[in-house]
């Protein structure tokens, strides 16, 4: 069947030129189409199903406003698919924040038995980037650093 360069041709049944219906098989039998095998293994090979990409910058800032406060310290965390980063602790950062499903509230906001001052001297943290594929955008004030060394997990701890 010579099909290539002819206009007008119809296609024989199943709908490909090569009778085929677009869908085949690897030499391994795995079903493949226009011939890469329709694997969902990682990039990394380990089977699972892709990745969606989480990759965050933290920051801790002077001031009850991220934006217009000094930014006192910054870091990466990457969690997908290993934890990596300028983050000290990002396995310990990445486990907190897959066991909260990335719900930072529940990592700032969590009870502690810390005794502080009551002196108004605001600390906020922020996380922008992205998590599992959804856009990231928080920030929490804590009214001084020792609230802030009670309260802020192993995520903002850096």
């Amino acid at each position: 069947m010579a099909f290539a360069g002819t206009a007008g041709a119809a296609l024989p049944a199943g709908g490909s030129p090569t009778g085929g219906t677009g869908a085949s098989e690897t030499a391994t039998g795995e079903p493949a189409i226009g011939g890469v095998p329709a694997s969902t293994d990682t990039p990394t090979g380990r089977g699972g199903g892709l990745y969606a990409p989480s990759a965050l910058v933290l920051t801790v800032t002077d001031g009850a406003d991220h934006k217009t406060g000094t930014v006192q310290r910054a870091v990466t965390l990457s969690c997908a698919p290993t934890p990596s980063g300028s983050h000290p602790d990002a396995v310990t950062a990445c486990a907190e924040l897959k066991k909260n499903g990335a719900k930072f509230d529940a990592i700032t906001t969590s009870a502690t038995n810390r005794v502080c001052t009551k002196e108004w001297e605001p600390v906020t943290v922020t996380a922008d980037g992205v998590w599992e594929g959804q856009h990231v955008n928080y920030a929490h004030t804590f009214s001084n650093s020792c609230a802030m060394d009670g309260g802020r997990g192993a995520v903002f701890t850096f």
